[in-house]
């Protein structure tokens, strides 16, 4: 998967257009994804990454990094020897198409605030 492009509230993957928030696994995305709490991410949050052998979680923040990421999921995460990349959206994306060719990724993207 390759992020074509992402603007405030849009986000464009393999040539397909997202106006909501994303995961991205190794072979799908998925679209429309909320957070229980809205601008707070907690381990419930990300189920669908804990079930992939991912090695990298990037986790896109929004455009001005209004979502923050619990201790508790970067504790865990790390534990099952993930690193966590936390930045907003934008680095977010770039470091996600970066790392994407050479690693197992995942990437959880708010695309606003």
């Amino acid at each position: 998967m390759k992020i074509d492009s992402y603007s405030f509230g849009r986000i464009v993957i393999d040539g397909k257009s997202y106006s909501s928030d994303v995961i991205i696994l190794k072979d799908r995305v998925i679209s429309n994804w909320w957070r229980r709490e809205g601008h707070t991410l907690c381990l419930d949050d990300l189920k669908d990454i804990e079930m992939e052998k991912t090695e990298v979680l990037v986790v896109g923040t929004g455009a001005s990094g209004m979502m923050r990421v619990l201790k508790e999921v970067k504790d865990y995460f790390e534990s099952k020897e993930v690193k966590v990349i936390e930045e907003r959206t934008e680095e977010a994306c770039r470091i996600y198409n970066k790392l994407s060719n050479s690693r197992n990724i995942s990437a959880a993207l708010h695309l606003t605030c």
